[in-house]
């Protein structure tokens, strides 16, 4: 049992090197059109083919854009519960996949971005 114990004690220095040089480094900006060209633009974008765009069309006919981007009704926190949670055919993203600051970036993009004034 020692041993195990000054195995892990041999680790925390490690861990504790690493979680300094984390903090030491400056924060990136992150680009919400990158995400969304990374993520969402595959199946948002206008055009046949665009499963989002299409369920979008099914879902809200003529009454709201099918074509993501043109939306006017989205505010950043409703694209997060979506790609967090997920929504009809589109499936929730992962932390692991779409960060919590590329995702705050990414809301801010698709509601900011494309609001006509």
């Amino acid at each position: 049992m020692k041993r195990a114990n000054v195995r892990f004690l041999a680790l925390v220095p490690a861990f504790v090197w690493i979680a300094a040089a984390a903090a030491a480094e400056p924060a990136q900006t992150v680009s919400g059109e990158a995400v969304y060209q990374r993520w969402c633009s595959h199946c948002h974008s206008a055009g046949r083919g665009n499963p989002g765009t299409e369920s979008l069309k099914v879902k809200y006919g003529d009454r709201l854009p099918s074509v993501l981007l043109e939306r006017t009704d989205l505010d950043a926190a409703a694209v997060k519960l979506f790609v967090r949670q997920g929504v009809l055919s589109m499936p929730p993203f992962r932390k692991t996949e779409i960060t919590d600051v590329e995702l705050a970036a990414l809301g801010d993009y698709v509601a900011k971005k494309h609001v006509k004034p």
